[in-house]
């Protein structure tokens, strides 16, 4: 008689306690054991039990194992979330089988052996039929979706409840967020601005939106946003700043003259450019597109370009903005010079027209929908025991979930951009889909994007300075883990299961657009590594470089208006303070757009920072310490974040490794 013990490790979700009959089913290289209840009055959520099965012989290495959930009786059927089970045989031998997903349904689920396997690893006839049986069922949970001409694919489903039970919220954070959600609205329901469509007053009063939810810098924020340092300081380290670029000739369509600008110690426009103090921040992206109708009224959009100017003691100035691309007379280009209301209109529309670059290219599409599209390849096309899932698992989390009430909250028929926003309806669909035309991997990749917009040296810039440090750091762990597995190229061109995921980001993510330079299949070692390291960075780093600042620098509504009222002045000197309040969104479109920026800003509570794997996917000892580097380069990182912050009057926190959440999961 061979005794096998099984430990089984229940999850600490909530929820995660089952009261039915649970069975377990050994299968090995010499044979299976019979399907043996684990005897039990209830599976507690966080429990460490261990069980025996018994086997007339020895079933050789063991390859899977079976699970099975059963209600019975008087028992309601209830789900069970095991985290993994470990075996150990009569030959003292231990293996591991991770899990980590809830099993809610009757059915038999078979889960293999914990350690990674390429598909030319598996020897074995069952473990081949085992593999390739959980891609099969992967494929019909995880299809594809069309969402709109030219937009990535999504993942098919009819909601967020409709979603495969191992992606969805766990039970904490959905209620989290759908308390914050109505705690947020019925607040502005009591101060009775939802349905408020009246114009703004005064500036001082848009505080009662949200008064007490300020933050330190949302508060400094509103003090200082009128002034022309902070305006410019944004492009570096506020919500966008993968716009601007050095600029050392000016476009055609941007004729500003030196004549027109004011350049201290005596310089001017033409040799600042030839020593490379000019930079350049385009909004060409949202040249055209017509503006939406909000409340039967017609809104204004704009496609700015501004110009700023590094100074010699290296502050970053704006020198002039045009409002639309096609110089005329009624486009004029405003200066600082010009006066006090015309110069702060032309950066509000500035700030407006950001508001639409930024939620739909730079945070909506080059991260969240990127990451659905990464996420939904990976579980179509990797099984759970492949190096590259356990690799990128961890950095899904959440993301199909968070995109499905996006689509229905923020982009739907009763979403915000639909109802609040001067880039919804018509424009969003049409913004989306130049945007994805214009992406390339480049600048997806933060090095290569740093060098193609020449600002290696532009002082000030924390988001260049700590993406770059966390790229490295990435990029050292993907390599050590890569090439544990793949010893070399031609170990990956034989990996048919990678080649066919790579395969299905580039037909239904970037829909087979060549000129993005996406890689179309692997050939080398390399090639893999990089992919693999833009995958993490954009999923965990890059969100949080473009999420996490939402209500700091957008809690202040005047410095990131989701919408405008008034057309662009098409002359200087036809502003005042009362057409900047005219312009601006009204009290129902501010509290609405602040609610949101504020709900999307908040850490979670089941937040997991980058570099932190409470699941245990890896079983090997080398790719588990390779983790506990990871982790231990991301920890000193953070220490020197954090005394370069001391000295800095706007601290740059959203690339603080402790600050930056494993996946987009908000």
């Amino acid at each position: 008689m061979a005794v096998y013990e099984a430990t089984v490790y229940t999850g600490r979700r909530i929820q995660a306690t089952t009261l039915n009959s649970v069975h377990i089913k050994l299968v090995g290289t010499d044979g299976e054991s019979d399907r043996t209840r684990l005897k039990s009055l209830a599976i507690v959520r966080g429990s460490v039990s261990t069980y025996t099965v018994s086997c007339p012989n020895s079933l050789g290495r063991l390859l899977l194992i079976e699970l099975d959930k059963r209600s019975g009786g008087l028992l309601p059927d209830t789900a069970w979330f095991p985290d993994m089970v470990e075996i150990k045989s009569p030959e003292e031998d231990i293996y591991t089988f991770p899990i980590y997903r809830w099993i809610s349904d009757q059915k038999t689920h078979r889960f293999k052996e914990g350690k990674a396997l390429r598909v030319f690893d598996e020897s074995n006839s069952l473990g081949q039929y085992a593999r390739q049986q959980e891609l099969t069922q992967r494929s019909v949970d995880y299809d594809w979706e069309f969402y709109g001409p030219g937009i990535p694919y999504t993942i098919k489903a009819d909601g967020a409840s409709t979603l495969p039970d191992e992606v969805q919220f766990s039970f904490t954070k959905t209620t989290e967020f759908n308390f914050t959600a109505a705690k947020a609205l019925a607040e502005l329901q009591l101060k009775g601005l939802v349905d408020n469509q009246e114009n703004w007053k005064d500036l001082d009063d848009i505080n009662d939106v949200f008064r007490n939810k300020g933050t330190p810098l949302s508060d400094y924020v509103q003090e200082h946003w009128t002034e022309d340092w902070l305006f410019a300081y944004q492009f570096l380290n506020g919500l966008n700043p993968t716009l601007i670029r050095r600029c050392k000739t000016l476009p055609e369509n941007f004729p500003v003259t030196d004549d027109m600008v004011v350049i201290p110690d005596g310089s001017n426009l033409s040799n600042e450019l030839k020593q490379g103090n000019i930079y350049l921040c385009d909004y060409k992206n949202l040249d055209g597109m017509p503006a939406n109708i909000i409340e039967e009224k017609q809104q204004y959009l704009t496609a700015p370009l501004v110009l700023l100017h590094k100074r010699s003691d290296d502050k970053l100035m704006p020198i002039a903005i045009q409002l639309k691309q096609t110089p005329s007379k009624d486009n004029p280009i405003f200066l600082p010079t010009d006066s006090e209301y015309d110069w702060l209109t032309a950066k509000i529309f500035v700030r407006s027209a950001n508001f639409s670059e930024h939620e739909l290219n730079v945070h909506l599409l080059r991260t969240h929908l990127l990451a659905e599209v990464f996420a939904v390849s990976l579980l179509r096309n990797l099984p759970m025991v492949h190096p590259i899932y356990k690799l990128l698992i961890p950095h899904t989390r959440y993301s199909l979930q968070i995109n499905e009430l996006a689509r229905e909250l923020l982009l739907g028929p009763k979403g915000f951009f639909t109802l609040f926003a001067a880039s919804g309806g018509e424009a969003l669909s049409k913004i989306l889909a130049r945007s994805l035309s214009s992406i390339t991997y480049r600048s997806l990749c933060i090095p290569d994007d740093i060098d193609d917009r020449d600002l290696q040296d532009l002082p000030n810039f924390y988001y260049r300075d700590d993406g770059l440090q966390l790229w490295n750091i990435i990029f050292e762990y993907v390599q050590r883990v890569i090439k544990y597995y793949y010893k070399s190229d031609d170990e990956v061109q034989r990996d048919s299961e990678l080649q066919i995921w790579i395969g299905d980001i580039f037909k239904y993510g970037f829909l087979f657009q060549q000129q993005t330079g996406i890689p179309q299949n692997f050939t080398t070692v390399s090639e893999l590594i990089k992919f693999a390291t833009m995958v993490m960075f954009t999923c965990s780093c890059q969100h949080a470089a473009v999420n996490s600042g939402q209500y700091d620098y957008g809690g202040w509504m005047p410095n990131f208006p989701s919408t405008m009222q008034r057309a662009p002045p098409t002359e200087k000197g036809t502003t005042s303070k009362s057409t900047i309040l005219e312009t601006l969104p009204p009290k129902n479109v501010t509290a609405q757009g602040m609610a949101i920026l504020w709900l999307l800003s908040k850490q979670p509570f089941d937040f997991v920072p980058l570099g932190h794997y409470p699941e245990y996917h890896y079983t090997e000892e080398t790719p588990r310490q390779l983790q506990t580097d990871f982790k231990s380069d991301l920890d000193k990182l953070s220490i020197t974040i954090d005394n370069r912050n001391k000295d800095l009057e706007i601290p740059y926190t959203y690339l603080d490794p402790k600050n930056v959440e494993n996946s987009v999961a908000v």
